[in-house]
């Protein structure tokens, strides 16, 4: 398995390349191209892939894990780049309407409609269950709340906002030599959540964990709680970004051997 992130929030060192507040990888695995996620503006999704030598053309599936716009933002741009229509893997809630109240009340969802993104090539395929969407990719489902989570925003519906429980929160479990990638968003449910029901539902080690795990604005005792789950789990590289928070990502790095950050042009190779 080869995985390249597309879209990060630095831009790492290599000349040319953007960073912008979002999150996109390409996962390249027994022949087949999955991009997870879409990051938030299609200008710099398409200019980072450009730069990478990965054309549209060339993806087999895309993988959302949730409904937010900085995994989402990039769909568009992306679709109208293709020469043809793609298959769109998520969960059935991506669609909710959800703001953020905090500076202002603002949109943070989806930025286009199903019917949009039809239009221009997407075809759903969504499920709430765990799901092979290709040979050795499978889609988590939702997973259980079984420790905290991380949570945030709120769903427009008629009556007053609710919490929203961001369940469509979902990753990408893909299997390799020894063991499992597991490859997360941004870590809505909860890290520890994602990486024992990876673990649980595949029955295999977990070899690399990859993506925003949602750490930013934690407390003491939940990253002590964090770093030692992962450490019961055995999960042998931890590759953190996104939202994963500067301080909570040096709390990471502080107490656990095998953390490395991301950046745009990341390579993780299993």
């Amino acid at each position: 398995m080869k995985l390249t992130i597309i879209f990060e929030n630095h831009a790492g060192w290599k000349k040319g390349l953007l960073g912008y507040h979002g999150f996109s990888a390409l996962v390249e695995h027994d022949g087949y191209r999955v991009l997870v996620d879409t990051g938030t503006e299609g200008k710099v999704l398409l200019h980072n892939m450009h730069e990478l030598g990965v054309e549209p053309d060339s993806i087999d599936a895309l993988f959302l894990t949730h409904g937010h716009y900085d995994h989402t933002g990039g769909l568009k741009a992306f679709l109208e780049e293709r020469g043809e229509g793609v298959g769109v893997y998520a969960h059935p809630g991506i669609f909710e309407r959800r703001v953020a109240l905090k500076p202002r009340v603002r949109e943070i969802g989806i930025p286009l409609t199903r019917a949009e993104l039809e239009k221009l090539g997407a075809r759903f395929y969504l499920n709430d269950g765990p799901k092979e969407l290709l040979p050795g990719f499978i889609s988590s489902g939702e997973i259980p709340r079984v420790y905290w989570d991380r949570a945030v925003g709120y769903l427009v519906r008629e009556g007053p906002y609710l919490r929203d429980p961001v369940r469509d929160d979902m990753a990408l479990i893909v299997e390799v030599k020894g063991g499992i990638a597991v490859i997360t968003g941004c870590g809505h449910s909860g890290i520890l959540n994602i990486a024992e029901h990876a673990a649980r539902l595949t029955g295999k080690p977990i070899k690399a964990l990859i993506g925003g795990f949602h750490l930013r604005g934690a407390k003491t005792e939940l990253l002590r709680q964090t770093v030692g789950g992962l450490k019961a789990l055995g999960v042998e590289g931890l590759y953190a970004g996104h939202c994963t928070g500067t301080d909570e990502y040096a709390y990471l790095r502080a107490h656990l051997e095998n953390v490395e950050p991301l950046h745009v042009g990341k390579v993780v190779k299993l």
